[in-house]
């Protein structure tokens, strides 16, 4: 795992809690994301893979905001002690704690259902996190990276012979990458974000909601991978609405910020996808000038 910083952690592994003395100046942002066997992930997920995937989504919480990473606590539940699971899923969870410099600090095993509960921790400067709140009428509409990848991966998770397009996708759903470097460039400038965990316009809804806004999506403008054109080109588009497990950041940001981070951004870092609207517009996607209707927004928790 990554090393424990002496200076923040007081108390690590050992003792009924952890310690952390938080940095002068910095706010302490702190998420937890439970994935459950079946639901979330298939019964033959590979463990190695499956702790990417697991970790990978709690982190992209962190990222939202606009944090550094630093800690995380782990909860598993398990059916049985399979040293062989364990080890794989060790592996994965080291890999990914090494690459982005996270200590484990404690964490609880039980037996049950196959379920994963990771707890990131991480810093941002006081004050300074990014919210959901915050949009405001005439600002732009963002997203990094591509979009409908993972959605496109849920058809082949159980496909042994893989074509390169199918494992680039498939790949895309086991090990998304939280956006870090992007959340920090775009906390200057961004009025609002998210993390896309539930599909496009079911977490373009949480930030109509939380701004108290109305949202348009172009449609002919969504980040599409030239593998999922390849692999799904007639239901690319709504995949990229839909799907969710992409893990990459919706924000707005007013047009001089805009104007701003595209002049520092590589150009596939960003793409534009829409605009703030007043309220009383809702969230509505557009080719063109003729509205689409969507009837299915993204991933239900209690469907």
């Amino acid at each position: 795992m990554g090393p424990i910083d002496k200076q923040l952690v007081n108390q690590g592994i050992g003792d009924d809690c952890a310690v952390i003395n938080p940095p002068a100046n910095k706010s302490l942002c702190f998420s937890l994301d439970t994935m459950v066997e079946g639901r979330h992930f298939p019964k033959s997920a590979p463990p190695q893979q499956l702790a990417i995937r697991a970790m990978s989504a709690s982190l992209s919480d962190l990222a939202a905001m606009g944090a550094s990473p630093a800690f995380f606590t782990l909860s598993l539940t398990l059916p049985d002690s399979d040293p062989d699971w364990l080890e794989g899923f060790s592996r994965g969870l080291k890999y990914m704690a090494e690459r982005y410099q996270l200590s484990l600090l404690g964490g609880d095993t039980t037996r049950g259902p196959l379920t994963i509960g990771i707890q990131v921790h991480g810093f941002t400067a006081q004050d300074k996190a990014l919210r959901r709140s915050g949009a405001t009428e005439g600002e732009v509409l963002v997203v990094t990276g591509c979009l409908g990848d993972a959605g496109a991966a849920l058809d082949l998770l159980d496909k042994s012979a893989l074509s390169g397009v199918e494992e680039y996708l498939l790949g895309r759903y086991y090990a998304p990458t939280p956006r870090f470097a992007e959340g920090l460039l775009i906390t200057p400038y961004a009025s609002a974000c998210i993390d896309i965990s539930d599909g496009l316009l079911a977490d373009a809804g949480h930030i109509a909601e939380s701004s108290s806004c109305g949202l348009r999506i172009d449609l002919d403008a969504l980040p599409l991978s030239k593998e999922l054109r390849e692999f799904s080109k007639d239901r690319a588009a709504l995949l990229a609405l839909t799907a969710g497990d992409d893990y990459e950041l919706l924000f707005t940001i007013p047009e001089e910020g805009w104007q701003v981070l595209e002049s520092k951004a590589e150009a596939s870092a960003f793409t534009r996808i829409g605009r703030v609207e007043p309220k009383s517009f809702g969230v509505k996607v557009f080719s063109g000038e003729q509205e689409v209707e969507i009837e299915r927004k993204g991933f239900q928790h209690f469907e």
